[in-house]
C-alpha cells in the first residue's frame, strides 16, 4: 500500500499515463476499421439496446456482434401499439431487412452522419422489413432500465433522469443551445453530485459507516450509468466520484487534478473516439479549468459571485469548442447561466427526482418546465448578443486553446487586462469575412430541390431554400421531430461562411422543393426581405406571408429588377402563366465579366418567350431549369445562350429520374455540375477569374 501510495503521488506517473493514453488514442483513431457484417446479410439476431418511436417511424439501436441502427415504419396504429406494449429494452429480436451505408455529408464541414456512427462502432443502417421477438431478457439490469424508462414518461423527466432529450422538440433544444445553456440538459457532474449527496444523507440516517455509504453510492452510480447509457459526461462524473471516494477511504492524498487525469485516461481507454464527442470536450475542458481555477473562484465571498466566476471561466474555456462546432457565440451566455444554473440545479433537477418517485408532483414540475421553455423562447429572440464566426482550419482553434491557457494563468493572478488579447483575436475572427470578402456563387446540395447562395461584397442573396414534399398522413403517422434542410444544411453552411443574415431571399416560385424551408429559415435566421414571383400566391406562399407579417419582414412580388451593391438583377418577366413552374422568377445578373442565368422551373414555353423578348447572349453560368427535366432546356434555347457551366441541383436516385438524358446530351458542350454526383459546388470570382471548388 505504501509503494502504491508513493506511485500515485508521483507527478511522473500521471505524465507517463497521459502520454501513453494519448498515443493509444491516436493509434486507435487512425487504425482502419471494417464491419463484421457482409453487405448482403438480410437476417440478424440481436439484443435491443434502445428504441424511439416518432409517429409511425421506429428507430432501434441493436447489437449482434456489433451495433446497428435500424429503422422501420409501422403500417398501422395497431402494429405500433403492439410494439410499444410488448417489446422492451434487452429483448432478443430477429430482424429481417437490408443493410445500407449511412449518409455522409456532401458539404465540407457539416455534420457527417457516417463518421458519427463509425465513431460509435456502427457501420451500417438496417432498413427493416420484419421484426420478430424471440424471447425476453431476464437480466436484472435490463429490467431496472425498462422500469426507469417507463417511469420517466415526461420528456423532461426522461432528460434529467435518463439523459435522453429525444422527446424535447428540436426548436426548444435549439433555443437552449442559442443561449449557451444546453449543457444543463446532459447528465453531468452537477447531477451526479446532487444525486450522490442525497443518497449519502439518506444512508447516514441508517447510521452506516462512511466507507460503507461510499461503496453503496458507488455501486448505485455504476448501475445508474448502465441504465442511462455510457455517455462521456456521465462516465466522467461517475468515475470522478468513485476515484474521489477511493482516495478518501484509503487516504491516498491524490490531488484532484491527478484524479482528473486518471478519469480522462480511463475514459479514452474505454472509447478513444470520445475525443470527437462534443460532450466529452466540454465536460473535461470545463471541469479541468474549474479545478485549476478553484482558488480564484473561492476567493469570492458569496454564492452568486462564485457562480458568475464559474460561468465566465466555463464560457472562456468553451470558446474554441463552440466556435469549431457551432460557429456562434452568445456573449450573454454567462449571464444566462447565472439565471438557469440555480434554476435547474436547485429547483428543476431535485423536483425531477421527487416527481420520478411521487407522480402527483407532475403538475408542479410541469409549471417549472413551462417557465424554463417560455423564458428560453423570450431570450433566444434577442439577436444582438449572438455573434457568427467563419470556420477556420483546425490549427487556429488550437491557437485559441493555447491563448486561453495563458489568459487563465493571468486571471488566477487577477490580472484581467490580458483578456484584451482574447477580445482582439475574437474581433479579428469575427470581422475576417467582411475584411477579406470574395464574390461567389454556391450551389448547395439540399437533395431534390434548389438552393443557391450569392455572396456579393458583404451582401447575401439566397435563391430558393429547398424543401421536401409533404403528403397528408393520419395524425398517428406524423413525425414530430422532422429533419429540416434549413437547420441541417443551409443555416450551418451560412454560419460556417461567417454569414449572420440573408439580405435578400428570392423565391423562384411556390413549389415545396424551392420554398419549402422558407418558414424554417425566417424562424431561425435573420432575413431582411423576400421576393416572390408573379402570379397568384399558392397555399405555401400564403402561409409564409402570414409569418412574415408577424415577424415584420418586408416582401415583394413580380418585380422587374433589383440593385444589390451596383449588381443589377434582372427578372425576365414575360407574362403571367397558368402554372407555377412557368411563373418562376427567371433571373439574369452580370457579376464582373461573368453572366449568370437562373431558370427556376421554367419550361420550354417560357424559354421561347424569353428568347422572343430578350437578347441574352452567351451565358457563363446557367442554373438549368427544372432540375434537368425534359420539360426544360430545349436545344434551341441552349444553342443560343451557349452556357460554359451548367448547374443541376438534383437528389440522388430521385423518383423523377432527373436529370433527363436528352437534356444532358443538349448540355454536353458545357461543363455540367450536379449536386447528386458532386455535392455542394462553389464558384469564386477572384481577380476577374473563376475558381471552382467542390465543397
Amino acid at each position: 500500500m505504501i509503494k502504491l501510495r508513493k506511485i500515485l503521488l508521483s507527478n511522473y506517473f500521471y505524465i507517463c499515463l497521459f502520454i501513453i493514453v494519448i498515443i493509444y488514442t491516436i493509434f486507435q483513431i487512425y487504425l482502419p476499421k471494417v464491419s463484421i457484417f457482409k453487405k448482403d446479410t438480410t437476417s440478424f439476431k440481436v439484443v435491443l439496446l434502445d428504441y424511439n418511436i416518432d409517429g409511425n417511424k421506429l428507430k432501434l439501436e441493436v447489437k449482434n456482434k456489433e451495433k446497428l441502427i435500424a429503422y422501420y415504419y409501422f403500417q398501422t396504429k395497431k402494429e405500433r401499439n403492439f410494439f410499444t406494449n410488448n417489446i422492451e429494452i434487452g429483448d432478443y429480436l430477429l430482424l429481417r431487412g437490408s443493410l445500407t451505408l449511412p449518409n455522409k455529408n456532401k458539404t465540407k464541414g457539416l455534420f457527417n452522419y457516417r463518421k458519427y456512427l463509425q465513431r460509435r462502432k456502427i457501420y451500417y443502417l438496417l432498413e427493416i422489413d420484419e421484426v420478430i421477438r424471440l424471447r425476453k431478457n431476464r437480466n436484472l439490469l435490463f429490467k431496472l432500465k425498462n422500469y426507469f424508462y417507463k417511469k420517466a414518461d415526461n420528456p423532461y423527466l426522461k432528460t434529467f433522469i435518463l439523459g435522453d432529450t429525444s422527446l424535447i422538440s428540436k426548436d426548444t433544444l435549439n433555443n437552449y443551445r442559442e443561449l449557451g445553456i444546453s449543457h444543463l440538459f446532459a447528465i453531468s457532474g452537477m447531477h451526479i453530485t446532487l444525486l450522490s449527496n442525497l443518497l449519502l444523507k439518506l444512508l447516514k440516517k441508517f447510521k452506516l459507516r462512511e466507507n460503507v455509504c461510499q461503496v453503496i453510492v458507488g455501486v448505485f452510480l455504476i448501475i445508474y450509468l448502465f441504465c442511462v447509457g455510457c455517455s462521456a459526461s456521465i462516465l466522467r462524473a461517475v468515475l470522478f466520484y468513485i476515484f474521489f471516494s477511493i482516495n478518501k477511504i484509503f487516504y491516498f492524498y491524490i490531488k484532484q487534478v491527478q484524479i482528473f487525469i486518471i478519469v480522462l485516461s480511463i475514459s479514452l481507454l474505454i472509447n478513444p473516439n470520445y475525443i470527437f464527442d462534443i460532450a466529452f470536450l466540454y465536460s473535461f475542458s470545463i471541469s479541468l479549468s474549474l479545478l485549476v481555477m478553484g482558488k480564484f473562484i473561492n476567493s469570492f465571498s458569496n454564492y452568486f459571485t462564485k457562480l458568475l466566476a464559474c460561468s465566465i471561466i466555463s464560457f472562456i474555456v468553451s470558446i474554441p469548442i463552440t466556435l469549431y462546432y457551432f460557429n456562434q457565440l452568445n456573449i450573454l451566455s454567462p449571464i444566462y447561466n447565472l439565471l438557469y444554473v440555480p434554476l435547474v440545479s436547485l429547483i428543476i433537477f431535485p423536483l425531477a427526482l421527487l416527481t420520478f418517485i411521487f407522480k402527483p408532483l407532475t403538475f408542479i414540475f410541469q409549471k417549472t418546465i413551462n417557465f424554463l421553455e417560455l423564458s428560453s423562447v423570450y431570450f433566444s429572440k434577442f439577436e444582438f448578443p449572438k455573434l457568427i464566426f467563419k470556420s477556420f482550419p483546425l490549427p487556429i482553434y488550437f491557437l485559441y486553446v493555447v491563448l486561453i491557457i495563458i489568459i487563465l494563468y493571468f486571471i488566477n493572478l487577477k490580472k484581467y487586462k490580458y483578456l484584451l488579447i482574447l477580445f482582439l483575436l475574437l474581433s479579428f475572427h469575427y470581422t475576417y469575412p467582411k475584411i477579406f470578402s470574395k464574390d461567389y456563387l454556391t450551389m448547395l446540395d439540399i437533395g431534390q430541390g434548389d438552393s443557391f447562395l450569392l455572396h456579393l461584397g458583404n451582401k447575401n442573396i439566397l435563391i430558393d431554400t429547398g424543401g421536401v414534399m409533404e403528403y397528408n398522413k393520419s395524425s398517428w403517422k406524423q413525425v414530430k421531430n422532422k429533419s429540416s434542410i434549413a437547420s441541417s444544411t443551409t443555416i450551418p453552411y451560412l454560419k460556417r461562411q461567417g454569414i449572420s443574415k440573408i439580405d435578400v431571399l428570392i423565391l423562384t416560385h411556390g413549389d415545396e422543393d424551392h420554398m419549402g424551408e422558407a418558414i424554417n429559415l425566417v424562424n431561425n435566421f435573420k432575413v431582411e426581405k423576400i421576393i416572390f414571383n408573379c402570379g397568384k400566391f399558392n397555399y405555401l406562399e400564403k402561409e409564409l406571408i402570414k409569418r412574415l407579417k408577424k415577424i415584420k419582414i418586408t416582401y415583394y412580388n413580380c418585380i422587374d429588377e433589383l440593385n444589390i451593391d451596383n449588381n443589377i438583377f434582372y427578372f425576365l418577366n414575360t407574362k403571367v402563366y397558368d402554372n407555377e413552374n412557368d411563373n418562376s422568377n427567371v433571373i439574369y445578373v452580370k457579376i464582373g465579366k461573368y453572366k449568370f442565368l437562373f431558370m427556376g422551373d421554367a419550361s420550354i414555353n417560357r424559354e421561347n418567350d424569353i428568347l422572343n423578348e430578350y437578347e441574352l447572349g452567351n451565358i457563363d453560368i446557367l442554373k438549368v431549369g427544372h432540375h434537368g427535366s425534359k420539360t426544360s432546356s430545349s436545344k434551341e434555347f441552349i444553342d443560343l445562350i451557349k452556357p460554359k457551366y451548367s448547374l443541376i441541383s438534383v437528389g440522388v436516385d430521385n423518383k423523377y429520374n432527373h436529370p433527363n438524358k436528352g437534356v444532358l446530351n443538349t448540355l454536353k458542350y458545357s461543363k455540367i455540375y450536379r449536386t447528386d454526383k458532386m455535392g455542394t459546388i462553389s464558384f469564386i470570382i477572384e481577380n476577374n477569374k473563376l475558381i471552382i471548388k467542390n465543397l
